[in-house]
C-alpha cells in the first residue's frame, strides 16, 4: 500500500520513547508520532496517553527523502474545517475583551505556562550569550 501525505490510516503502537511513539502501519512500515503530535494539550509523559499494542488512528503529515513517515494523532482526530464563520464587523475603536483559551484545569495551564516560560528563557539566554561574545572582541 502506498502512503501519501494527508492520508488517515490505522496503526499499532510498537514503541514509546521520551520524544514520541513508533507506530506500525498496515503494510508493516513504521512511522513516528512526535510528542507534540500526540494530543492537542501539553504532553509530559507519553505513557499517560498511549500504551504499546494500542491501535490508533494517525494522519500522515510528512514523508522525508529517506522514506521516514511522520505521523499525527491529534490531526487525525481533529475535525476538518468547514465554511468560515462570519464575525460581526467592528469599528477600529471597539476593543474585544481577551477570551480565555487553552487547557481547562489548573495543572494543564501551569504546564503550558512552564513550557512557554522555558522557551522564552532559553531564547533570552541565547541572546545574552551572543551579546557577551560581541563585547569580548
Amino acid at each position: 500500500m502506498g502512503f501519501d501525505v494527508g492520508m488517515v490510516v490505522t496503526g499499532k503502537v510498537t514503541g514509546i520513547k521520551k520524544f514520541g511513539a513508533f507506530v506500525t502501519l498496515e503494510d508493516k512500515r513504521s512511522g513516528l508520532v512526535h510528542i507534540s503530535e500526540i494530543a492537542s494539550t501539553y504532553v509530559e509523559d507519553i505513557a499517560t496517553h498511549l500504551s504499546e499494542g494500542q491501535e490508533v488512528k494517525v494522519k500522515i503529515i510528512g514523508i522525508d527523502e529517506t522514506g521516514r513517515i511522520n505521523l499525527s494523532i491529534k490531526k487525525a482526530e481533529a475535525p476538518e474545517q468547514t465554511a468560515p464563520v462570519s464575525r460581526p464587523s467592528r469599528t477600529p475603536h471597539q476593543h474585544r475583551a481577551p477570551q480565555p483559551t487553552g487547557p481547562a484545569s489548573f495543572e494543564d495551564r501551569l504546564k503550558q505556562f512552564m513550557q512557554e516560560s522555558n522557551t522564552k528563557m532559553s531564547g533570552l539566554e541565547m541572546y545574552a550569550g551572543k551579546k557577551k561574545s560581541r563585547r569580548k572582541g
